[in-house]
């Protein structure tokens, strides 16, 4: 069964793989924009995403980034939706300080209490190992410290690992990192890849076995959907269509419609039939939307 942050369930339905809820990443970048707080208008819009048909999101908001248990526990009561917690830690700069003060055992112990115990004093457990990142075009050696402690945590507890990719870059040395520390790349999902600058770059990674996250879907500041739905479409053709999987990766209260943003409905309500148009089917849509995070998941 999947662990959800109000109990455990035998099925997700639809999902969105990669969500935040509340974040909080605006003391280093210094944009208001990015304390992504506003949770009144989250629930009206999660509340119609619900109606819509999509069942559970996954907040991947973990240590450091502004993580609120209470307010997880507060948006899966009020929309009825299955909200799947996460624990971890991002990338640099957006470290809490004691990551670089505590020893690895410590930091290691701190997670697999939040999977095992309990996050932040409450009984919400995480389920999720994410979004553990690296920055553009490296992983740094502290980044890399983390991804080495998330692979013994993952060790102890099964829990999957959801990454960050910035701007789609450092995929493969991820998957390799992880890999060469004992994880099966069937636990991996590698956060942003339709954000990557190359197709071969997601079909050298698909080729490893890993979950390839189109999740940032709607933000064409950095990549058109139409390009999004063309490589999915590839990626289809060449047989990865179980190893796709959807979502939005909403950070910014901008985004919200309140707002003038895209907001939550986007992917279902405006990517999912430009998929259709590209000649990616229902049958598909669902596996991305159903089986493969079903399969990811339920550990």
């Amino acid at each position: 069964m999947i662990r959800t942050v109000t109990g455990k369930i035998d099925c997700i339905a639809r999902t969105y793989i990669h969500e935040h809820i509340k974040i909080d990443l605006s003391g280093h970048k210094k944009d208001p924009d990015t304390k992504f707080d506003d949770t009144q208008q989250v629930i009206i819009e999660l509340t119609q995403l619900k109606k819509d048909g999509i069942s559970t999101v996954v907040d991947a908001t973990n240590r450091g980034m502004g993580r609120d248990v209470q307010v997880l526990l507060q948006v899966a009561e009020a929309t009825g939706l299955n909200i799947i917690a996460s624990t971890g830690f991002y990338k640099e700069p957006f470290l809490p300080s004691y990551v670089y003060e505590n020893s690895d055992k410590e930091l290691q112990q701190l997670l697999q209490a939040d999977i095992e115990v309990g996050m932040d004093g409450t009984g919400a457990k995480a389920h999720v190992l994410g979004e553990v990142g690296s920055s553009r075009d490296e992983i740094t050696p502290v980044e890399e410290r983390i991804f080495k402690i998330v692979a013994q945590v993952h060790a102890e507890t099964g829990s999957p690992i959801f990454t960050h990719t910035t701007l789609g870059t450092m995929a493969k040395e991820q998957v390799d990192l992880l890999v060469s520390r004992g994880v099966d790349p069937q636990k991996i999902l590698l956060g942003h890849m339709d954000l990557a600058a190359e197709l071969d770059c997601l079909l050298q990674v698909a080729d490893k076995g890993c979950y390839l996250g189109f999740d940032t879907i709607g933000k064409t500041k950095y990549q058109a959907d139409e390009t999004r739905a063309q490589r999915i479409r590839e990626l289809v053709n060449r047989g990865y269509e179980d190893q796709i999987v959807l979502s939005q990766d909403l950070t910014r209260k901008s985004h919200l419609k309140v707002n003038g943003g895209i907001g939550y409905d986007h992917l279902y309500n405006n990517f999912l039939p430009r998929l259709k148009d590209a000649g990616v089917g229902q049958d598909l849509i669902d596996k991305f939307l159903i089986s493969n995070p079903t399969r990811l998941l339920n550990i």
